[in-house]
């Protein structure tokens, strides 16, 4: 089950630099990144309201956010939904003939596991399905 838009996630080369511009544009303070290495980047989040603005930038190269920089250059790179039931929705779209880039979760950012929807199942969005691990 959908319950909400968790994040946007923003493409950036630089996430310390990028998060001095962002933390200007929403009087707030520069979060701590955060490494993820499961998805060979580095994050960092700044709340809005009841949702997340996440930045973005490749650790490593090769990765699927410097191959989007490189095409299409720094940008709002996906949508975020926050699901109850992570590997039911995975199932349910499925079903319903949507394709996804991962469908087994991997660890995300901020302590969730995450599948990601391909682009052509939704139209060129990319969409990031995330579901809070409870430890």
């Amino acid at each position: 089950m959908i319950k909400r838009i968790l994040h946007i996630g923003v493409a950036v080369k630089d996430v310390g630099m990028s998060s001095q511009l962002f933390a200007k544009l929403f009087g707030s303070g520069v979060p701590q990144p955060e490494i993820v290495r499961e998805q060979k980047s580095q994050i960092a989040f700044f709340p809005i309201g009841d949702s997340l603005v996440e930045l973005i930038q490749a650790t490593e190269p090769g990765t699927s956010i410097e191959r989007f920089i490189e095409k299409r250059g720094e940008g709002i790179h996906h949508i975020c939904l926050e699901v109850e039931g992570l590997e039911a929705e995975v199932e349910r779209l499925t079903k319903l003939g949507f394709q996804f880039v991962n469908e087994t979760p991997s660890d995300g950012g901020d302590g969730y596991h995450v599948v990601f929807l391909h682009p052509k199942s939704a139209n060129g969005v990319l969409i990031e399905l995330a579901e809070k691990i409870v430890r």
